[in-house]
């Protein structure tokens, strides 16, 4: 009879490189995305009025993400990687997204082959109807129709 030789050591090894793997693919999945609620949003270096104002945010519904609480503040990045704390007060659960891919189509139906409505400016602040697979739905002050969701930075679930 053959007498197996387990080395734990390799085998706890594995458990937590699993473990690790997975729960990093869950904390991509779970962004929570929210945009600013506000003109004007003081981003701050910690979570509290105490700490000093890091960059003040002008543009009313730009997407953030959410990457820490404490009590009513939320940590966040932007779109530019520009991240710090603001106060729940000032977030929203708008659906809102930033083109940043240059020479985006904004199509009227979810195909290369439909109608081209528009060029998408780079930068362009963009409201999220709706999302598909590949494709969303989305409105601007003069626009509305689908646009590839990988040109697109925000709420594109």
């Amino acid at each position: 009879m053959k007498k197996f030789n387990i080395n734990y050591f390799s085998i706890l090894y594995v458990l937590i490189i699993t473990i690790f793997l997975f729960s990093n693919l869950s904390a991509i999945e779970n962004k929570k995305f929210l945009s600013l609620k506000n003109k004007k949003v003081n981003l701050r270096q910690g979570p509290s009025f105490k700490y000093p104002i890091k960059l003040i945010y002008i543009k009313k519904n730009l997407p953030v993400v959410v990457i820490d609480k404490f009590e009513t503040w939320r940590k966040i990045i932007d779109f530019e990687n520009n991240s710090g704390w603001i106060h729940i007060s000032q977030l929203t659960k708008k659906k809102t997204a930033i083109n940043i891919k240059k020479n985006s189509i904004l199509y009227k139906k979810s195909t290369i082959y439909s109608k081209p409505i528009a060029k998408i400016e780079i930068g362009k602040l963009l409201f999220i109807d709706k999302c598909k697979i590949r494709w969303c739905k989305i409105s601007s002050k003069k626009f509305q129709g689908w646009v590839y969701k990988n040109s697109l930075w925000g709420n594109v679930k």
